[in-house]
């Protein structure tokens, strides 16, 4: 493999121009396909398999006409002090405002009366608008949710409160300025990193090409194959993190070989077949932890799985083809002043320790205080981790400065909190004798479970086999006690079903939610299995050891689970949460843990790959354990820290979303990096291997000759280049065009 990057490398310098040029292209087609593209709806959720996903297609089924897919909102009023919402006067304004819905748009299936649908609270402080429409909150027009947000206005005027819940307000979520701030600080670590700007601006640019193409793409084709708003989110996030990082890999080590003396376009070559090598499989690992999301089987998280695995796959592309061109382009501008008067000068500069050579020492000096430093300290931030509740956050969990938040706090003021989240029961009356007493019974028997305030009279469709309850249980939809309710009613349905042949399901935004956690909570042994299984066979291809891939597996968990505690203490029990803006403490996101699994164990891989390669690189070339140790911090340390600390700045940058899911994706992913990157890859692994010593790179016999040699270190390489006059494999190099 080496070689054949080595030969990609020095071809991308020569025909660099024609590479620059094919770059740009798919830039440009990939940006007219995403301008070109039809707005993109959002996409369908589904969960296969689940009850809750069989209770809404019996319900499209069952109930035609009905948009059981469609956007909802709900208008809250509260009447001013010493008023009820009762009052003719204020009764009146409430009719203007259904008046002024129903004629608002062609897209509004059914505006409920709040006075005909019993929606007025006991103290008849509150009331409520339900407003349901044909298509989903994404295929919402911009006149629809005008009119939705202009409704209330008029009896604002009254003095009346007025605030707007539901999904038909529903948009893209706002990342902020901190986004831009994370790679504003990607930049100034790398001109500190690099001491030029050239060099600094180059693994920029070619990032931002990879994601430019990697997103425009998604919105291409985000109508034709179904993505959601939240695929193109994760896509850049993860392709602009690994886009500099690949980059940067490279670019460093091609300025270690112009110090050493090497012409130019050799010294590209060299830097691909070695460090692209590196990246190589770093970005393997990654494609095979966010393609691995599909043994959950649900296909929006398949599809932003698939769709970030494509954005990583066009960065390593770009750092083996486009990132040598441009060092073409660069000349040796792509060096500070101290480096290029080095690089005219080899062997002349002093070969003074460096920080990372330092560091490497003090932990061979002290390999086991290091260990159990770095195990007992994540370990006790691990702690956390232990009292995980999971689920999907609500409208509660929204800024208070937000109307959704808004009339969220309305209705649970006025109704009680387990208002904004009820429960649609399904009763499949197909196979019963007499349908109306088995739904009878159903709506007797919720009535009496423990957490249960309100039971609707069942509504039958016209053909009379199928019936809606609503249930509106007593605490908020993400609550444990509103789960018990879910499973109580469950529970009964199947005594009911023995009874009188009808089947009893329950659907509706937070039944979905909790089959959704069980779901994940069921797959994540199995994908843990598969992405780790896979990992760790390829890691053994690349450094030929059985204990090295262990030790990357076993730290990664150890990291992945500690930053799965500190997302516990932030956003479950608030501590600091006012510092990273989470005003609403509740359950972690449910899709969290396997996504950390996914995303976090790729990255964590990469530094693995570029500072153990370089490890392995030296032991190889004759170097004893301890002394590879070093080497490889002297060679790799400088550049993987500036790598973390890259991606952290990019996933910070997330954390200043006005989502929640982002927010959180965006702490525990930077969070996550600083663990790996500086306590288990920085201290835990050289710990570890100055332990081992000559046994961590040993290899059966057996199992030796069973896996292939991809010469990732670049031995194979080396030696051919050896061979040949003027270590050049075969004499082919011409002379560099500037």
């Amino acid at each position: 493999m080496a070689t054949f990057l080595y030969k990609l490398g020095r071809l991308a310098f020569r025909r660099r121009r024609y590479v620059a040029l094919i770059w740009v292209a798919l830039l440009a087609l990939a940006g007219f396909g995403a301008a070109s593209a039809s707005t993109a709806t959002s996409s369908s959720f589904s969960i296969p398999g689940t009850e809750a996903q069989r209770a809404f297609d019996l319900l499209e089924q069952r109930f035609p006409g009905g948009s059981a897919d469609g956007a909802s909102a709900r208008v809250v009023f509260k009447a001013p002090d010493d008023q009820k919402m009762t009052d003719p006067a204020n009764r009146a304004e409430v009719n203007k405002v259904i008046a002024e819905l129903k004629s608002g748009s062609d897209q509004i299936a059914s505006v409920t009366d709040p006075y005909a649908a019993n929606a007025v609270s006991k103290n008849g402080s509150t009331a409520y608008v339900s407003v349901s429409y044909k298509v989903n909150s994404m295929e919402l027009t911009d006149a629809t949710r005008d009119a939705l947000e202009d409704a209330g206005h008029a009896a604002q005027k009254s003095g009346m409160t007025v605030e707007i819940g539901g999904d038909a307000l529903q948009v893209m979520p706002e990342t902020g300025a901190t986004e831009i701030i994370g790679v504003a600080i990607a930049a100034v670590v790398l001109v500190i990193t690099f001491g030029s700007l050239i060099a600094a601006g180059l693994p920029l640019l070619t990032a931002l090409i990879g994601v430019g193409i990697g997103v425009s793409s998604i919105t291409a084709l985000a109508n034709v194959l179904d993505l959601g708003s939240t695929t193109s989110t994760l896509a850049m996030m993860i392709g602009l993190a690994v886009g500099i990082d690949y980059a940067l890999f490279i670019v460093s080590r091609y300025r270690a070989e112009l110090a050493e003396g090497r012409e130019r376009e050799e010294a590209a070559g060299r830097a691909v077949g070695t460090a692209g090598s590196a990246v190589v499989f770093a970005g393997l690992t990654v494609v095979i932890a966010l393609v691995g999301l599909a043994v959950v089987n649900i296909p929006m998280l398949s599809k932003m799985g698939f769709a970030a695995a494509g954005t990583v796959a066009i960065a390593v592309l770009i750092a083996l083809t486009l990132v040598p061109a441009l060092l073409g382009f660069a000349g040796k501008r792509v060096l500070g002043r101290k480096a290029r008067k080095a690089a005219e000068a080899p062997g002349e500069v002093e070969d003074k320790p460096n920080m990372g050579t330092r560091w490497a020492r003090f932990v061979l000096r002290k390999p086991v205080w290091v260990l159990l430093v770095g195990v007992i300290g994540l370990g006790t931030i691990a702690v956390p981790a232990a009292s995980l509740e999971m689920g999907l956050p609500d409208e509660g969990s929204q800024p208070t400065s937000t109307t959704q938040r808004r009339a969220y706090d309305l209705l649970s003021d006025g109704f009680g909190p387990g208002f904004n989240g009820p429960l649609m029961v399904v009763v499949d009356t197909a196979d019963s004798s007499d349908g109306k007493t088995a739904a009878k019974q159903v709506s007797d028997e919720i009535s009496g479970i423990k957490g249960v305030v309100a039971v609707t009279p069942a509504q039958f469709n016209k053909a009379g086999d199928a019936a809606m309850i609503t249930v509106v249980p007593k605490d908020r939809p993400s609550s444990v006690e509103t789960e018990n309710v879910v499973h109580a009613i469950r529970d009964a349905g199947k005594g009911i079903k023995s009874d009188t042949g009808a089947e009893v399901l329950v659907t509706g935004s937070t039944a979905m939610n909790i089959d959704f956690s069980q779901k994940m909570n069921d797959a994540l042994l199995p994908y843990l299995a598969l992405v780790v299984g896979l990992a760790f066979l390829l890691l053994m291809v690349v450094f030929r050891s059985v204990l090295v891939p262990l030790k990357a597996a076993l730290g990664f968990l150890l990291s992945v689970v500690a930053a799965l505690g500190a997302v516990v203490a932030v956003f479950q029990w608030g501590w600091l949460g006012s510092l990273f803006g989470v005003e609403q403490t509740g359950p972690i996101m449910s899709m969290m843990p396997i996504f950390m699994v996914g995303v976090v164990f790729g990255l964590a891989m990469d530094y693995e790959v570029f500072l153990v390669t370089r490890m392995r690189e030296a032991y190889v070339h004759g170097e004893k354990p301890g002394q590879a140790i070093v080497t490889g911090f002297r060679h790799g340390a400088r550049v993987v820290t500036a790598a973390a600390v890259i991606m952290m700045a990019v996933f910070a940058g997330f954390i200043g979303s006005s989502e929640q899911m982002v927010k959180m994706i965006g702490f525990s992913l930077a969070i996550a990096v600083f663990f790996d990157a500086f306590v288990v890859r920085m201290a835990i692994v050289p710990a570890v291997l100055a332990l081992l010593g000559h046994r961590a790179w040993s290899l059966p016999r057996w199992l030796d000759r069973i896996l292939p040699n991809v010469d990732v270190e670049g031995e194979g390489l080396r030696e051919q280049l050896d061979e040949t006059p003027g270590g050049d494999a075969g004499g082919e190099r011409e002379l560099a065009r500037v």
